[in-house]
């Protein structure tokens, strides 16, 4: 969901709020509030996610390089025998 769909969300929620009477009020302020948690809360595990993944990416960066020198060093002490 991107910044304008939210926009566009809140914005028919405020239009629904002022058609609707005050009885009603209280409860589409709780269904906004409950929706803005959920959102909140899928905000910040993707925030996680991708966290996650950044740190395994440069760990698997790493390791490749760490490797290739390992095959550097390897492929030396071959040509070095042969």
């Amino acid at each position: 969901m991107d910044e304008s769909n939210i926009e566009d969300s809140l914005n028919e929620i405020i239009k629904e709020f002022e058609n609707t009477p005050n009885s009603q009020h209280a409860k589409l302020a709780k269904q906004a509030q409950e929706n803005r948690e959920k959102l909140e809360k899928s905000i910040n595990k993707l925030q996680e996610s991708l966290d996650y993944l950044r740190v395994c990416i440069k760990y698997l960066l790493f390791d490749l390089e760490a490797t290739r020198r390992e095959n550097q060093y390897l492929r030396k002490l071959l040509g070095d025998l042969g």
